[in-house]
């Protein structure tokens, strides 16, 4: 039954594209994504141990290569000369020594297979190979005595190891045939065999080297890797083949505040003895948040290091034998604080900045690629009002500047944007604001709330990419408010756990107290409010117009019409029980109070829905359902498959075709020049 739907879903985008260039375009709408994909991505951005040379990643038509450069951005160039053919250049890791640079490249087989390689830094060298890595790597890191390079690996892979990427085709005993496990594996510095680290019985999601570099402690689970990393176990073992990897954290039987939660990101003390790692409830692998919480690395009952922040600590690194940097999310912003250990305590003893900005070096969520002695810091930077660029300099009380001018000729069509902050039911919430491109403040204008994924994540400014946005819509016209409701990171983990069992009915109490507050302070029309979002937003995009009928015009992107049948459709239902108590065999009760399709007869707004056909968190069968259940009300929808698409959109064209058709679902249903 599945050959046939593939066959027709390339034809059917087709006509999709058809249909919409025959209904022509706002030429506002055309220039707009035109300006977006003028935007060059830059995914990594990594300093030297010794803190003088800058290694980052910049994408060019389509194409991904290393440029390399003096720690102030001068003496830019690009390593092994210039590129042909479709491949790329990924994952630049430093040696200690500061004269090498490790990298995965799949210039010498045209796209088809990486390869490891490494050149030295200071004669412009030509790149070495050190090993051929036929399937899936990533995560390079070098073990303290530069004599091993470590990586995550897929042997003969075929997909990169995530839910957000596009599932493989159903075939087969599903769950047994074709399962894929990545693994910790190394390769010597000087280059030959990789060696496989960890067992092919435990799939590893990350890792790292203790100080000597004879250990490694990394987060693994059964496979499938997809659906377990909700279930992931910390673990030690000696960094040799075939070497016996011992539990030192599993959350499912510790007591305490990390029972049952997730982990990421363990890292060794200086001295070996303990490991640091964060804990929390996190939605997603990649999105990182949580509390700081500590264990002896031969095991035991981990510590929260950090009971009651207000904070969302998301990456860190040791910065002595009692010191801790963290990057944490503070109130919808992106902020560098110092940590004192004391005991069993963490406290933040200074913040060095923080910035209405997204960064991050391309290792982690907020990471940051720091030299050796700790005195200086790099990483890329975006902002509602500056493109991606490479900043990098002294680690002290200021942020540092850009070193790079990749993007510097973009500037925003979108208005301005303001941080606000309201009550509701006792909790402080705060959300990001984009006033109307022109703003007229004597005219009154529509507004579009876009609700973000997770739910445990945040809306912190950065600058759009090509694809399913909100800021877009300011250049048109609207008002854009993006809400941190509950559940949301940069509040605390009480804060992100108070949506726990009761999805979309406290956040979206908090959404609505949060457009009052803003229809009381500003020209809003109430009576033109749109929706929209994706993933978790793409849920509340379908729930909300069932619960009120404030909004004219929704826009669901890969959304969740029916908890109760979702758990039994989704390849990753691990996540579904630290959020809801139990599967939806023990509570149905708890999934079914929250499943739009219980609500359906009270929706009447226009809904456009869209989702990948390969999508593995949010199936595609859950947007038919809704649509299907809309038609039969009698409501205007329209439904988007994309073919080979998952979670996350990789085609470029299929990420303009899902924004521009967003553009042009609100300009039809909920114009602003009315």
């Amino acid at each position: 039954m599945h050959h046939p739907a593939r066959l027709l879903l390339p034809l059917l985008a087709a006509t999709f594209a058809a249909s919409v260039q025959a209904a022509g375009i706002d030429p506002r709408i055309d220039q707009l994504l035109s300006e977006l994909g003028k935007v060059r991505a830059i995914s990594a951005a990594q300093l030297s141990p010794d803190g003088s040379q800058l290694a980052w990643v910049v994408r060019t038509d389509g194409k991904d290569a290393i440029e390399l450069a003096k720690a102030d951005g001068s003496d830019v160039h690009r390593i092994g000369g210039a590129k042909t053919g479709d491949c790329n250049e990924s994952d630049p890791t430093w040696a200690p020594d500061s004269q090498h640079l490790a990298f995965l490249s799949s210039c010498a087989n045209g796209g088809k297979q990486k390869d490891l390689l490494i050149v030295g830094t200071q004669a412009h060298d030509t790149p070495h190979h050190m090993a051929s890595l036929p399937g899936v790597a990533q995560g390079l890191s070098w073990s303290p005595d530069g004599k091993s390079l470590g990586f995550l690996y897929v042997p003969n892979g075929t997909r990169r190891a995530s839910a957000v990427y596009a599932a493989k085709p159903a075939s087969g005993e599903i769950g047994v045939d074709g399962l894929e496990v990545q693994r910790v594996a190394s390769v010597a510095a000087e280059g030959g065999a990789v060696r496989l680290l960890t067992s092919a019985a435990t799939y590893a999601y990350e890792f790292s080297w203790s100080p000597d570099g004879t250990r490694i402690a990394f987060t693994g689970a059964p496979p499938p890797g997809d659906n377990n990393w909700w279930v992931a176990k910390l673990y030690v073992q000696n960094a040799q083949p075939d070497a016996i990897a011992s539990v030192v954290v599993d959350p499912s039987i510790v007591k305490g505040s990390l029972h049952g939660l997730q982990m990421a990101l363990p890292r060794w003390s200086p001295d070996g003895k303990r490991i640091v790692f964060i804990g929390g409830l996190m939605s997603d692998q990649g999105s990182t948040g949580g509390d700081l919480y500590a264990v002896a690395a031969t095991g035991g009952e981990p510590a929260n290091l950090t009971p009651g922040t207000h904070v969302t600590p998301a990456w860190f690194a040791w910065n002595g034998a009692q010191k801790l940097l963290v990057s944490q999310v503070a109130n919808g912003q992106s902020q560098v604080a110092d940590y004192s250990i004391n005991d069993n305590m963490a406290s933040p003893t200074r913040v060095l900045f923080t910035l209405p900005a997204d960064i991050g070096d391309g290792t982690a969520s907020m990471a940051l690629s720091l030299s050796s002695d700790r005195s200086r810091v790099a990483f890329t930077q975006s902002s509602y009002t500056d493109a991606p660029e490479v900043h990098a300099g002294a680690l002290g009380g200021d942020a540092p500047p850009a070193v790079t001018h990749i993007n510097a000729a973009l500037k925003p069509r979108w208005g301005k944007a303001e941080s606000v902050e309201w009550d509701s039911e006792g909790r402080r919430v705060q959300g990001w604001l984009l006033y109307p491109a022109n703003y007229d403040a004597n005219k009154k204008y529509p507004m579009i709330v876009t609700v973000h994924g997770g739910p445990s994540s945040a809306v912190i400014p950065r600058w759009p990419r090509m694809g399913f946005a909100g800021e877009p819509f300011s250049a048109l016209g609207y008002f854009v408010f993006m809400p941190n409701p509950r559940g949301s990171f940069g509040q605390g983990e009480a804060y992100v756990q108070a949506n726990r069992k009761d999805f979309g009915h406290g956040d979206l109490r908090d959404i609505l107290a949060g457009i009052d507050t803003i229809e009381k302070k500003l020209p809003v029309d109430d009576k033109r409010l749109g929706l929209t979002g994706w993933s978790y937003g793409g849920f509340m995009s379908m729930f909300i117009p069932t619960q009120t009928q404030r909004f004219r015009a929704v826009v669901a992107g890969a959304g969740i019409a029916n908890w109760q049948s979702y758990y039994g459709q989704n390849l990753i239902d691990q996540w579904m029980i630290p959020f809801f108590g139990s599967s939806v065999y023990d509570d149905p009760q708890a999934y079914a109070k929250s499943s739009p399709i219980n609500f359906i007869k009270q929706s009447k707004s226009p809904t456009l829905i869209v989702v990948g056909d390969r999508d593995a968190e949010c199936p595609a069968p859950q947007s038919f359902e809704y649509w299907h259940a809309l038609r039969a009300q009698g409501v205007p929808t329209s439904l988007v498959v994309y073919p080979n698409e998952g979670h996350h959109f990789v085609d470029p064209e299929h990420q303009r075709d899902v924004l521009q058709r967003a553009l042009m679902w609100f300009e039809k249903y909920l114009p602003a020049s009315k």
